[in-house]
């Protein structure tokens, strides 16, 4: 007899069954799972559990949302829709999936250290930049869907096998903060897509036209997971990597960047070199308390202030008049992001996304991040008559 039962008392079948459960805690578990799973909304009286459970109790999502099933929902949102851009987004989570798995394994397969070039930016070449942009390029080309292609580590775009030609237009940095490598901090992969703009051979003009031209853009983030977030102009979507299963499962749906933040991320070292505007900016933040963080990776400190909210600043300095970062593909694909999110992104003085390019490695200042943080450096812009 259970205990606290009294003599002469009729114990019920449910409580029997509620007694074994509490003795077994993996018949509790699926009880409680059922439970759970019978107060689902979204499902109907006839439709299969969207879990199951495994020997061990876990349970296995049976209807993941994964990356390709849902950029294959958006592709039926659109009329007359070829199939062409989730066939190519498809590529890139191939590329991506493949960095992952060097990025996590890069110390014992000797991929840490310098290639021993120096490529386009002046900067040194790594192996894992190397491997990287390879993934890229070969993914992309062999992909049926591209003609042209623009890398950061490449002189001049790369024109794809005509019998492979595509409509679109790529412009990718296949390793972004690879500085870090070595020290394992996050690093990311950046992309921007973009349709061919003129008839017959493609020619550089392909790519060289504004963000606000961009079809769909996205980054990949190696951290203590491998997230892509990504967009084709309906909002900002992030998907995990699962490991179990090979494939990027929709995580953070919908992202939205908060109105305003708490947080600044600039790299502080270059104070004395900042024009007025910049100067305030920073000056005021330090005067509220507000935090500062910087990793010294674009792709993970804009995460973080897509996720947190604030600003990201990577300002014009009096050696560096027109910026660091490239416009093609780092401005160009995070302002597009940003924007979606609800956020803003700006030189200072124009918006991002509204600069036409001259170069394929042109570069730029940013600002970018909540919108009420990044007028306030618009307003000081006009302030100063910069």
């Amino acid at each position: 007899m259970p205990s606290g039962v009294k003599s002469g008392t009729t114990v019920s079948s449910s409580s029997r069954q509620i007694t074994k459960a509490e003795r077994c805690p993996e018949r509790q578990q699926t009880l409680a799972f059922r439970l759970r799973n019978s107060r689902r909304d979204d499902l109907s009286e006839t439709s299969p559990a969207p879990f199951k459970m495994t020997s061990t109790g876990q349970a296995i999502d049976t209807d993941s949302m994964t990356l390709t099933r849902f950029t294959l929902g958006e592709q039926k949102r659109v009329p007359h829709a070829t199939g062409d851009l989730t066939q190519l987004l498809v590529s890139i989570q191939t590329a991506v999936k493949a960095i992952s798995s060097a990025v996590r394994k890069a110390g014992i397969a000797k991929l840490y250290g310098m290639a021993g070039d120096v490529n386009v930016q002046g900067e040194e070449v790594k192996k894992l930049d190397v491997l990287a942009n390879d993934l890229f390029i070969n993914m992309l080309s062999s992909s049926y869907t591209t003609c042209l292609l623009v890398s950061e580590e490449n002189k001049t775009v790369i024109e794809v096998e005509q019998e492979r030609q595509g409509k679109y237009v790529v412009c990718f940095d296949p390793l972004d903060g690879s500085s870090n490598i070595d020290c394992l901090v996050s690093i990311g992969s950046i992309f921007s897509i973009y349709r061919k703009s003129t008839e017959g051979v493609p020619t550089v003009s392909d790519a060289l036209q504004p963000g606000n031209q961009i079809v769909a853009a996205g980054y990949a983030l190696y951290g203590s997971a491998t997230m892509m977030v990504i967009s084709t102009g309906n909002g900002v979507n992030g998907f995990m990597l699962d490991p179990s299963i090979g494939e990027f499962v929709l995580t953070d749906p919908n992202m939205r960047v908060k109105e305003k933040g708490k947080i600044y991320s600039l790299n502080e070292g270059y104070a004395n070199l900042w024009d007025p505007a910049v100067s305030e900016y920073v000056h005021g933040k330090k005067a509220k308390k507000a935090g500062a963080r910087y990793i010294g990776s674009m792709v993970a400190d804009v995460h973080r202030t897509l996720k947190y909210g604030g600003i990201f600043m990577y300002p014009a300095t009096s050696d560096a008049p027109k910026g660091k970062l490239r416009l093609l593909y780092e401005c160009n694909p995070m302002a597009f992001l940003m924007e979606q999110a609800g956020g803003q992104a700006t030189t200072g003085k124009m918006r991002i996304l509204d600069i036409v390019p001259s170069d394929i490695h042109q570069r730029t200042p940013i600002f970018l991040g909540s919108t009420d943080d990044v007028q306030e450096i618009i307003d000081l812009y006009k302030k100063h008559n910069l």
